[in-house]
Formats: C-alpha cells, structure tokens, sequence
C-alpha cells in the first residue's frame, strides 16, 4: 500500500495540491521506510486499558457488522440467506485492488445484475486508472452505478440507497443516514 501512496502523492504533486515540501517529505519518508522496513513495538513499560488477542486463525468466513452498531458484528453464515438489495464498493478506506477484484468477479457476468451495485473509488487518480484497465467498462456492462470519486454514500452525500433496503457495504461508516435512512 505504500507504493501506491508514493504514487499518489507524486501525483497530488503534478496536479498542484497542497505545499509540495510536505508532500515530498512523506514521499522520502515512506520510500525510506521501504527500504529498511522496520515495525514498530510497543513501549514494554505501556500499560494498556485493556488488550484484546484475536486468534485470526478462528475467523473462517466473513464477519459483517449490522446496521446502525459497529459493534454488531457477526459471520456471514449467523446472517443466514437475507436478502441483499444493493452493495457499495467504495469509500477512502478501499484500494484499487478492491475494485480490480470486483471488475474480475463481474468481466464474465452476462447481463445485468439482479442487484444494484454502487461503485466509488476513493481518488480520481484511481477512478483513471481503473478507466485505462478497463474496468469501468465492465462496471457498466452488467449495470453498476459509478460515483464521483471521493466521498460518497459514506457521507450519505450525492446519492442514497433505497429507503429500507439491505446493504452491503465496504465502507467503514455504519451509522443512521450515512448510506439511507
């Protein structure tokens, strides 16, 4: 991810934004880091509030977090055959291997899809990519409704899911009124 983000901001560099020193500073330090990656450890004297130790190698299948309560989470199969209306691949937290792996799951799909599907890459720079690859032509083939890179449904701004419908989302906000009501 992080030579991405060295893209990215080479990027954010030709097209203007912000000051070019701080940018080029985060660029030196991000290819530094790559170059003798070192993880960072905790202070042993820290004391903690509380420590939570996931064994990853217990979680089998998806874990989905239900409306409204982040802290409602459960697996794909507690979830059970509900039916889902319409699915959002977006928000800044994604990357653009998100959305390849979706365009590669729809590139054999025949027709339209039964569900509405909501597609918004988190940067233009990505949106422009994923246009040269391709991708966004399959998106449209099978009938996905592609959005303004950036904030999206996320926010609950530029457009909304249908009222009462049962979404899928890889957005990390799972609050009232951020993707419908």
């Amino acid at each position: 991810y992080l030579t991405s983000n060295i893209v990215m901001l080479k990027w954010m560099i030709a097209e203007g934004y912000g000051d070019v020193r701080t940018i080029k500073r985060r660029i030196a330090s991000m290819e530094a880091w790559l170059a003798n990656p070192v993880l960072m450890e905790a202070d042993p004297k820290a004391q903690y509030h509380k420590v939570y130790e996931i064994d990853l190698a217990t979680i089998t299948e998806p874990v989905l977090c239900c409306p409204n309560d982040p802290d409602d989470a459960k697996t794909l199969s507690e979830i059970g055959e509900q039916k889902i209306d319409e699915v959002f691949i977006g928000s800044c937290m994604t990357n653009i291997g998100h959305f390849r792996a979706a365009g590669e799951m729809l590139r054999n799909v025949n027709g339209q899809l039964p569900t509405r599907l909501w597609v918004a890459p988190p940067t233009k720079m990505d949106e422009a990519q994923l246009t040269a690859e391709g991708f966004y032509s399959i998106y449209g083939k099978v009938g996905a409704r592609t959005e303004m890179p950036g904030c999206s449904l996320c926010m609950g701004n530029q457009a909304r899911v249908a009222e009462n419908s049962t979404v899928v989302s890889t957005s990390t906000r799972n609050f009232p009124n951020r993707l419908g009501q």
